[in-house]
């Protein structure tokens, strides 16, 4: 019966989502009809406690944090604080071969600081230096796949959104310490992917900078510093217990908005443009967490997670094994599907697995969020991919061939992740966020 309600739920879910059916009323949808087939008659109760089931999903204080760190994302992206960030960017490595794509990398590792998306990441960042890299003769595909690839940085590195979602869905896991974890790992994959963009352009010929700024060095930090301390004021008032992560992103929308005031880059048609944006994609979280709530449901009540579970462990009882397998799941359902259905969607089934073998929920929340921040630069769902392809005004096809050694810089950083939990872990065991940094058991 098990098995059954499996199949008949995720078999109805992908054929919704093939068919064009909005990803939360294919959940929603599934749900309904796995019930049915688990032999439940009782569909007048279900629907009670599916009801039910939404509006506790959806009763959470930590849940104001998303649309408020989005809103500031978004206030970066338009309020002239991405530019600063790529000057500043450009200034530490225009001495590099490749400099513009190097100047990407870094560019998005800051904006993740203190945007904490990876879309807002390639669509500021792609605008920007887009047009800066056509003129130095780039090839548009190579300059669009780094900064697609570079994107999902910026959903590693705090402020992070889907952290915060993980930590909602995994039952309060803090996410302090989901932040602090957070920086050695998108460090590590912003490092990766330079890496391999560095040794392109060297292929490639592209010479290191010749370009002059205008202003000086000690200018373009001056101007920069203001848009980078939005970082201390966040991490540094929830680490000194000063404010929640969900009033941290109060903070950081009054901070970015003062800051878009004095860079006069930004009127009011704009902002009004800004908050309709950030309504619109918030309702569509929210819906998606109400449809994932009765999936959740339904997943426990046919005990669903369970026999995911008994199934993996069956193959071996290696940790490592274990984890390879489910990375390799992970991987293939992000190209997919999007981060925030895939979060809410296999939380549940993995997390008391990541648990069995002695992982923390920390390091596997690191993990998870990596490893669908890699899916969203892979076709057919990519968000980064489509974004940085549609800024870019280039095909899909042409961008392909330089994404594919970039990818497989990526898989690389996420495996050093996976096996290595000090990465993910050092910063919250030094901060006392956590008791310990390698495997729980």
């Amino acid at each position: 019966m098990v098995i059954k309600a499996t199949v008949i739920l995720f078999a109805v879910f992908f054929v919704m989502l093939f068919a064009g059916v909005p990803i939360s009323a294919g959940i929603g949808i599934a749900s309904v009809v796995a019930i049915i087939a688990s032999g439940r008659s009782d569909l007048q109760g279900f629907a009670f406690t599916a009801a039910q089931k939404c509006f506790s999903g959806l009763d959470s204080f930590s849940l104001l944090a998303l649309p408020f760190f989005s809103l500031g994302g978004n206030i970066m992206n338009k309020g002239g604080i991405a530019k600063r960030l790529v000057r500043l960017a450009r200034l530490l490595v225009g001495g590099i071969p490749g400099y513009l794509a190097a100047t990407n990398v870094l560019a998005n590792m800051f904006f993740g600081a203190v945007s904490g998306s990876s879309v807002a990441a390639t669509s500021a960042m792609g605008s920007i230096l887009s047009p800066l890299e056509a003129d130095e003769g780039y090839d548009p595909n190579y300059s669009a796949a780094v900064n697609i690839c570079s994107a999902p940085t910026g959903i590693l590195i705090p402020p992070s959104g889907p952290l915060i979602l993980y930590s909602i869905t995994a039952g309060g896991v803090s996410v302090a310490a989901l932040f602090m974890g957070g920086y050695f790992v998108g460090a590590i994959l912003g490092i990766c992917v330079a890496i391999v963009a560095i040794a392109l352009a060297v292929k490639l010929g592209y010479k290191k900078s010749d370009v002059k700024d205008p202003d000086p060095a000690w200018k373009i930090w001056v101007e920069a510093i203001p848009s980078l301390l939005a970082v201390i004021i966040v991490m540094g008032g929830i680490l000194a217990g000063i404010f929640t992560a969900t009033e941290a992103g109060v903070v950081m929308c009054l901070y970015c908005g003062v800051l878009a005031i004095i860079y006069r880059e930004m009127d009011f048609k704009t902002f009004y443009n800004l908050l309709a944006d950030t309504m619109k994609s918030s309702a569509t979280i929210l819906f998606l967490i109400a449809a994932s709530s009765i999936m959740a449901y339904v997943m426990a009540r046919t005990k669903i997670p369970g026999a995911i579970s008994d199934m993996i462990m069956g193959v071996s009882d290696n940790r490592y094994v274990i984890l390879l397998i489910m990375n390799v799941f992970l991987l293939v359902m992000g190209m997919f599907l999007d981060l925030t259905p895939a979060v809410l969607i296999f939380v549940p089934i993995f997390l008391p697995i990541a648990r069995s073998i002695g992982m923390s929920d920390v390091h596997f929340g690191l993990m998870l969020i990596m490893n669908l921040g890699i899916g969203s630069v892979t076709p057919p769902v990519g968000s980064c991919l489509f974004v940085g392809c549609g800024v870019a005004k280039v095909k899909i096809e042409g961008v392909t061939k330089y994404i594919v050694p970039i990818f497989v810089a990526m898989v690389v950083a996420l495996f050093l992740v996976t096996y290595i939990p000090q990465i993910s872990l050092s910063l919250p065991y030094w901060t006392k966020l956590i008791p310990a940094m390698g495997w729980n058991g």
